[in-house]
């Protein structure tokens, strides 16, 4: 009876008040582009072939062409007139770079520092470019500045992985301990050098660390299981000597 009286007027005595209303189910996502059936019809070979091209290491650099309204300087354009001087010429954020054969090294090498309109007479910087996959492995690079016309140029050379790449010194004294860092790193065949041993690396030490093909653990992973045999061993050496 309790109940009966806490009832609203009017209602009867059984009703119930009715449960709440599901919410709606909300609509499916739409299926993303590129998904179902449609990526079932891309051939497993062209999806093979796609993974092999982001994956695929460069060969070299672009060395992108000089635009229309660049005109190579004098002391190119005479280099560009003898057969073989220069196989190609780059322009890039305002510096001239040429590309010559190793052979003609020396020979562009004297005639930029002694041409008067060029009149490189510093060395500012020799590295090399690696890469692996060319039979040309190698690029190296001499930077150089003229202190008289306040410009700058790049050579470069593509050397193979043992091919003699003649020693600058003679042209450039600056290019001494440069030359030698190139050699240490990346082992450049450098030749003519007055000095040529490693300059960064221990003199025994194997392989050049700045190959893109040098073992991640260093040269322990070259000749056995722990690059660390490799340092007791050379510690066993020392210690033999100085005994």
């Amino acid at each position: 009876m309790a109940d009966d009286a806490q009832k609203p007027p009017g209602a009867p005595a059984d009703s119930v008040p009715p449960a709440p209303s599901s919410p709606a189910t909300p609509p499916a996502a739409p299926a993303k582009p590129g998904l179902g059936a449609e990526a079932a019809k891309v051939p497993p070979a062209a999806k093979a072939a796609e993974g092999h091209a982001k994956v695929s290491a460069p060969v070299g650099p672009p060395d992108p062409p000089p635009p229309a309204t660049a005109t190579p300087p004098a002391f190119i354009a005479a280099l560009q007139a003898s057969p073989g001087g220069v196989s190609q010429v780059s322009y890039w954020v305002g510096d001239w770079t040429i590309v010559v054969p190793v052979s003609r090294l020396l020979e562009v090498a004297r005639h930029l520092r002694d041409a008067p309109d060029a009149a490189f007479d510093a060395c500012s910087d020799v590295t090399v470019t690696d890469w692996p996959l060319r039979p040309e492995r190698f690029d190296v690079i001499y930077c150089l500045y003229s202190t008289r016309h306040r410009h700058r140029i790049r050579v470069k050379a593509r050397a193979s992985e043992h091919e003699p790449v003649p020693s600058m010194t003679g042209v450039w004294p600056a290019a001494d301990w440069l030359e030698r860092e190139v050699y240490d790193m990346f082992g450049v065949n450098i030749t003519g050098h007055p000095d040529r041993r490693r300059i960064l690396m221990p003199e025994d030490w194997q392989g050049f660390p700045q190959r893109k093909d040098y073992p991640l653990e260093g040269p322990g992973e070259l000749l056995m299981e722990n690059p660390l045999d490799w340092l007791k061993l050379r510690q066993a050496k020392e210690e033999a000597d100085i005994e």
